[in-house]
């Protein structure tokens, strides 16, 4: 449950604080929501959690569409959060601006990148937040912190007055505390009615995801799944990747991840690298690594893993029907704690006991698929939270949110 005494200070969730009032009315009306500050507001700098990025571009002149839709629909913006730098990590940490606290877990990072947006609704500071998901950035962040946190299906959403990252996975996701206040907020900005049931198929337990997880955060999970089995009986099943999208190479969690993180790479190296070449920004040593990473790929290898990425995609629309979902933890274990030295990226495999090539494991699923993915805060361990995902069909959006409501009922 989010905290409802916590200040704006003590969050450190923001990096601008305002109200931007409502330009319509309709199902959003009263609600207060935070945007991350990747995302443009007119009058305000995109400041992207990096002061040279900042300094080196002038205020938005208008609205990025997503919080036009926010304000018509009836909510009231109340600021700007927090982000890893350029949207670049998912840990929630920031040289700069600092990392905002997880009132759920104060000694441990709320994840990111959308870190201040996760902190804001975690602290009660929000009823909702905008924030941005390239490789887990709502998903992460939405897990370590207890709340609920949406992906929508890639290109359903207008990413339009969004920084880009990797253009090919970028979308803009919600970050809210209850499911009903996600759907509603999701339907509003997917242009979209809700669907009319929510009554799933299969849900099919993806044995290799729950494997790649530390024991403390599956047992964490346990009593989610007999939640589910509880809801939906027999059609809920343990699969392997492998048999879903029928492909040996499919059951390699690394595989995945290898996939996502070349093309990830490849995009971010054009979307940013001529700036980063011209400006010569100032980093902290995190981001500074994860650059880095994109100066040493081998270019060479981006039109396998385009291959590889539209197989899996094409095998993974005929796989899932309009009513069929996968489940896996929405992170393989708990946040770091924030006194410890950072999780570094690796271009390796990754061993058991490595936190981030495992993360992006998890959530290179949904965007190598371009699916919608929510994770629901259905576990806990010593009190700190772990999230349960649930992946839909591409473009089956409403009817995953709605499962989403009803398991939360």
């Amino acid at each position: 449950m989010p905290h409802s005494n916590i200040s704006v200070s003590a969050s450190r969730a923001f990096v601008e604080v305002f109200e931007l009032p409502p330009t319509g009315s309709g199902p959003l009306d009263g609600m207060r929501f935070a945007i991350k500050d990747l995302i443009d507001v007119a009058g305000w700098k995109t400041g992207s959690g990096n002061p040279s990025w900042c300094d080196s571009h002038p205020p938005a002149v208008v609205h990025a569409v997503c919080v036009e839709q926010m304000l018509k629909a009836g909510a009231t913006g109340v600021g700007k959060t927090v982000t890893d730098e350029l949207a670049f990590g998912l840990l929630g940490h920031n040289d700069f601006l600092g990392t905002p606290l997880n009132p759920r877990a104060p000694d441990r990072l709320p994840g990111g990148s959308s870190s201040g947006s996760a902190s804001a609704v975690a602290c009660g500071l929000a009823d909702f937040a905008l924030g941005t998901d390239t490789g887990g950035s709502v998903r992460v962040p939405a897990s370590n912190c207890g709340i609920h946190g949406f992906r929508p299906s890639h290109g359903f959403v207008s990413v339009a007055g969004v920084n880009p990252l990797a253009p090919g996975f970028d979308t803009v996701g919600i970050l809210a505390a209850d499911a009903d206040v996600l759907a509603r907020v999701a339907v509003c900005l997917l242009a979209c009615g809700p669907a009319p049931q929510a009554e799933p198929a299969s849900v099919r337990l993806v044995l290799e995801a729950f494997e790649l997880c530390d024991p403390e955060v599956r047992e964490a999970l346990g009593g989610a799944v007999r939640r589910l089995r509880e809801c939906f009986g027999s059609r809920v099943a343990e699969v392997s990747l492998r048999d879903v999208v029928g492909d040996e190479a499919g059951g390699e969690m690394a595989a995945w991840r290898e996939t996502y993180c070349v093309l990830q790479w490849a995009e971010i190296k054009s979307s940013l690298g001529a700036w980063i070449a011209a400006a010569r920004p100032a980093f902290g040593a995190a981001t500074a690594a994860s650059f880095a990473l994109t100066d040493q790929l081998d270019r060479g290898r981006v039109a396998e893993a385009v291959g590889r990425r539209e197989s899996w995609f094409r095998r993974l629309r005929r796989a899932l029907g309009p009513a069929d979902m996968l489940c896996l933890p929405s992170v393989p274990a708990l946040p770091p704690l924030r006194d410890d030295p950072l999780p570094v990226r690796s271009p390796g495999s990754g061993g058991a006991s490595s936190y981030y090539p495992r993360t992006l494991a998890l959530t290179s699923i949904a965007g190598i698929g371009r699916l919608p993915q929510v994770s629901l805060p259905m576990g806990q361990v010593g009190g700190v939270p772990v999230g349960l995902s649930l992946v839909a069909g591409h473009g089956q959006d409403a009817f995953l949110l709605e499962v989403a409501r009803r398991l939360n009922s």
